[in-house]
């Protein structure tokens, strides 16, 4: 049968004969200098046909030199030297790979003890950390792909690999800690991360629960009445007929419920005048049964009888089953306006297909199927499908239970998922099921989804577990339209670092190692992640201390100069911060130099769905370095960009000590898909007063309202509208010496610490009267020890000596994070060990106890499995900070 078009992909997998040396029943292709395809067949037959991951083997050749006798080959590239004895095959004294660089040795069959993860396929019913699968990265300096078993494309179609139980195809990376490189080489031969429609990064609305259709809109005009802005209105399960009257279970479905929903087109028609897309939950594993109205289309077109009552099976791998799936159930729903799917599989992993997973290629299928208009990208929602799935964002990742480890546990779920380029995680916003709903990890959860990659608010059928923000106490209800009206404000932002990963950059969220792979700080801070190119995001994960009324984190900011990006406050980098907040901060940090573009409400309309190419654009700009952002553009939902349908808009930082120089503009591409008129608002952070500031536009000067807050350092600057192909200059001339401003910060933050803290206002008052004096020598602090709690007193101590200790749970085992910024002689570590392995005096107790180190990781879990472990932090004589593991 014939396929149709759109299903088939373009695939360059036979790679050029020049990079390519068989040797006997083996076969070596050098992909780059680092990464190595190896392959042994008994038979001798080798698979050239793109599989699941791999599709474009055919890549530059590198240079690299050839050595070889009857029995051993040696190939030496750049980087890394093969060496292949045939006699003993694919073993691990047959066959060795060494980096040349450091001069590890990996040998075949060699355990990855380094990898830092990938991902996994599901959250489901998760409450905290899970195992996650392997991904590209590792301190070992090599990570290794088995492909053996991938399923493959032939013609574009699903294809079975030739029986041979003796076939290995491996793809070794040998990358060191260049982990860039690494990822880049690999979306080179895997495919390129889609770039997502501008709509997906607006806020979405879903939950498992029978709407009516008068229910379902008013819901989503009371969103737009409380000033709440969506761009997505997902509607699960119940769309369609539960209750079959057959042999069905009603979890698949394809015929609109008519008791919830009597006029579909009138609804989806609705949503989209208020400004949503929509899309339809799928479970299709049950096939088609006799009470939807398409089974009589469905069964005909297969060649059945429909008067037989016969369910049609879900053939996923069958091609005439596919094209009447897609062309029968999906294309008249889309017609009606359905604009995507959520392929919400989890009914198996085997197929008749020589038990083939059947998600990946379902994914595949539905992202290839929606794009098949240009007007319209290729869209998929659904779980990980294995290596290659990047090429189908979004991420489904499942019913998380409602608690604060599924929170903590979600920052470095999908910062780490960018090891095998899978960015677009999308997670239940709120938690999903069980667990105890509170107000606090409400806004927690809300505030971390500001800061990742898709923003969808989600629960189960119970009325108990809240996500509308107006069903909270008017705080949360304030707290929660601010983060989301924030989200939308992000989009230019965010939009343009969705095209930056299309181009090849990395995803929107990365562990820190990604940028610091050489510094030990950047693998032992989970709880944070770089958020595009200007920004780390720290968000809270647990509650609040009920004595400092604060939440905390601990952030590694690296070297340079850091900028709270909401306050403008400094923080020094190379060094590790306690990073204490209420309930309406999010910890979010600006480098030096950063250039963070986002829509301006105050002309969009906070109520609005901002989705589009704003006409106003808020600019907030951070002193201490040059930097350059290119703000992406276009029509945000067709292929049309693909033909310069876009446009760039370049903002550019010169900076001095004494002066700083913003460009924005000239516009280029097309500049039919931006506003005629643009006007902008410019932050400008962390400076003082400057003598003078000067705007042209086009080489003109321009009169502008400009204002200097003196308490924040912040200057704001409106700027009229200009057409998108002026160029805006504007200079900040210092009035004497350097512009930029970095005050001692610790007087304002202690006293944001006082202020929440739970204690009596004398000791408050007396505090506060000898913070000075405090401040040139901590010990004062004695003389409140008794009116302050242990966690307030930690609070400000970690201030004063920029020193601490925290406990951090990653997709690995627990451990101890212990800095001393400053190496402050007076800050001192006690660790001690009880071996109950042995009963010898000698051996059985272990301590040691000095200065703090700047900083040090200890393994909480290796240390517990000999005995009872502590960890003792003491600031001076005022406090003892213990870590204890049973």
């Amino acid at each position: 049968m014939k396929q149709a078009g759109h299903l088939r992909v373009h695939c360059r997998p036979v790679a050029d004969s020049r990079a390519v040396l068989a040797s006997q029943r083996a076969r070596f292709t050098v992909l780059t200098s680092r990464l190595l395809r190896l392959e042994f067949a008994a038979d001798g037959h080798f698979e050239d046909r793109p599989s699941r991951t791999f599709w474009h083997r055919r890549q530059p050749v590198p240079a690299f030199e050839v050595l070889r006798n009857d029995e051993i080959v040696e190939i030496a590239t750049a980087h890394l030297r093969l060496r292949y004895d045939s006699r003993l095959g694919f073993s691990g004294d047959g066959l060795q790979v060494t980096l040349i660089e450091s001069g590890l040795v990996w040998h075949y069959g060699d355990r990855d003890v380094g990898n830092l993860g990938g991902t996994a396929r599901t959250l489901d019913k998760t409450d905290g950390p899970i195992p996650l699968d392997p991904g590209l990265l590792s301190t070992s300096g090599w990570a290794v792909v088995d492909d053996s078993d991938a399923p493959l494309l032939d013609e574009g179609w699903i294809a079975r690999r030739e029986p041979g139980a003796d076939a290995v195809d491996l793809y070794f990376f040998g990358y060191g800690r260049d982990f860039t490189a690494c990822l880049s080489d690999y979306r080179r031969l895997s495919g390129a991360v889609p770039l997502i429609p501008r709509w997906a990064l607006g806020n979405w609305w879903s939950r498992y629960w029978p709407y009516r259709q008068d229910e379902l809109l008013e819901l989503m005009r009371d969103f737009l009445a409380h000033a709440l802005p969506l761009s997505v209105c997902v509607i699960d399960m119940d769309w369609h007929r539960t209750r079959t009257g057959n042999a069905s279970r009603g979890w698949t479905g394809y015929t609109w419920n008519r008791d919830l929903f009597p006029d579909p087109r009138a609804l989806l028609a609705d949503l989209h005048s208020l400004g949503l897309k929509t899309a339809l939950n799928l479970h299709p594993a049950d096939g088609v049964w006799p009470h939807e109205e398409a089974y009589p289309a469905m069964l005909r077109r297969l060649g059945g009888d429909p008067a037989t009552g016969e369910a049609v099976a879900f053939n996923i791998t069958d091609p005439a089953f596919t094209q009447a799936y897609f062309e029968i159930l999906h294309h008249p729903l889309e017609a009606e306006g359905v604009d995507f799917w959520w392929m919400d599989w989890q009914q198996g992993k085997r197929t008749a297909f020589s038990d083939l997973d059947p998600l990946w290629w379902l994914n595949h299928l539905h992202f290839l199927d929606l794009g098949r208009d240009p007007a319209r990208r290729g869209f998929a929602f659904s779980r990980w499908g294995g290596l290659g799935s990047h090429r189908y964002p979004v991420g489904f990742s499942g019913d998380t239970v409602v608690s604060w480890r599924s929170l903590a546990f979600q920052v470095p779920f999908t910062a780490t998922a960018a090891n095998v380029a899978f960015g677009w995680w999308s997670h239940d916003i709120g938690g999903h099921m069980e667990g105890t709903e509170d107000a606090e990890l409400y806004v927690r959860w809300l505030q971390f989804g500001v800061f990742s990659p898709i923003l969808r608010l989600h629960s189960t059928q119970n009325p108990f577990h809240e996500r509308r923000p107006w069903g909270w106490d008017a705080q949360t209800f304030a707290l929660a339209r601010s983060a989301m009206q924030l989200r939308h404000a992000l989009i230019p932002y965010l939009y343009s670092m969705a095209w930056q990963e299309h181009q090849g950059g990395g995803a929107l969220l990365r562990p820190m190692y990604h940028l610091h792979p050489d510094a030990p700080e950047a693998y032992a801070c989970p709880g944070q992640y770089a958020f595009g190119s200007e920004l780390i995001a720290a968000p809270f994960t647990s509650p609040r201390d009920p004595e400092t009324r604060l939440g905390r984190q601990v952030v590694w900011l690296p070297a340079g100069d850091w900028y709270d990006f909401f306050s403008g406050q400094h923080y020094a980098g190379a060094a590790w911060h306690s990073r204490y907040g209420e309930l309406d901060d999010i910890p979010v940090f600006a480098r030096a130099g950063a250039i963070v573009v986002l829509a301006d409400p105050g002309h969009e309309g906070a109520a609005a769905s901002p989705v589009d190419n704003p006409r106003a654009l808020t600019v907030h700009v951070f002193p201490g370095a040059d930097n350059h952002f290119d703000l992406y553009e276009d029509d945000g939902e067709s292929e049309h960009y693909r033909h310069g349908a876009r446009v760039l808009t370049p903002l550019r930082q010169q900076w001095s000590d004494s002066a700083l120089q913003l460009g924005i503009g000239p516009a280029q591409g097309d500049l039919g898909v931006v506003p005629a008129a643009r006007g902008y608002t410019l932050v400008f952070h962390a400076i003082d007063a400057p003598g003078q500031t000067l705007v042209t536009c086009d080489g003109r000067r321009v009169p502008i309202d400009a204002r200097h807050d003196p308490e924040s350092g912040s200057l704001t600057i409106h700027l009229p509208p200009a057409a998108p192909s002026s160029n805006y200059q504007v200079l900040l001339q210092a009035r004497q010496g350097k512009l930029q401003r970095h005050d001692d910060t610790r007087p304002r933050i202690l006293m944001k610490l006082l202020k929440a803290f739970r204690c009596g206002s004398e000791a408050k008052r007396g505090l506060c009267v000898r913070l000075h004096e405090i401040l040139a020598d901590y010990e004062v602090l004695g003389a409140y020890r008794t009116a302050l709690s242990d966690s307030q007193l930690r609070a400000l101590l970690e201030v004063l000596f920029g020193a601490g200790v925290h406990v951090c749970e990653d997709t690995g085992e627990a451990f101890a994070v212990l800095w001393n910024n400053h190496e402050d002689q007076r800050t001192l570590v006690r660790w001690s060990q009880e071996n109950r392995s042995t009963w010898d005096p000698q051996c059985r107790f272990r301590q040691e106890h000095g200065p703090a180190p700047r900083f040090a990781r200890f393994a909480l879990a290796q240390a517990a499995s000999h005995g009872p472990f502590s960890l003792t932090l003491s600031y001076a004589s005022l406090l003892a900070v213990n870590t204890l593991v049973p």
